[in-house]
């Protein structure tokens, strides 16, 4: 038997900033935009992966409103870690960020634990670390 992850659901704030960090930014496809109720639901990805989507949503379109704000308030303070992303050039993918407009939290560094990586959050607050692959 094997198990595979097939999408991951990064909460953020506004659709249109996150999709200029994520795509513009770090690179990945939108693959679909729905919107429903006043809220969008924006699936990108990496190109050539097709078999990972990650979902980035307005937990105001699907949780309870105390929820949702509990929620939002966690991912602006950075208290949680949203995902980690492999890239083929740490550095390139750095500056590009970077260069985006993107909050730096870690520049590329050697991690004790035995990857190099780098630290950024997204528009919404959301931890995201990048590491070489």
């Amino acid at each position: 038997m094997a198990v595979t992850v097939s999408t991951m659901f990064i909460p953020v704030h506004d659709p249109d900033e996150a999709i200029a960090f994520y795509c513009d930014g770090l690179g990945l496809e939108v693959r679909k935009d729905v919107a429903a109720d006043g809220f969008r639901w924006v699936t990108i990805g990496a190109p050539g992966q097709e078999d990972l989507d990650v979902v980035l949503f307005q937990p105001q379109g699907g949780m309870a409103p105390q929820d949702a704000d509990a929620l939002l308030t966690l991912v602006t303070k950075g208290a949680l870690q949203s995902a980690i992303f492999r890239t083929d050039d740490l550095d390139a993918t750095f500056e590009k960020l970077r260069a985006s407009g993107a909050e730096v939290l870690q520049e590329p560094a050697d991690q004790p634990w035995g990857v190099r990586d780098c630290a950024f959050r997204d528009p919404s607050g959301n931890l995201l670390r990048i590491a070489q692959a």
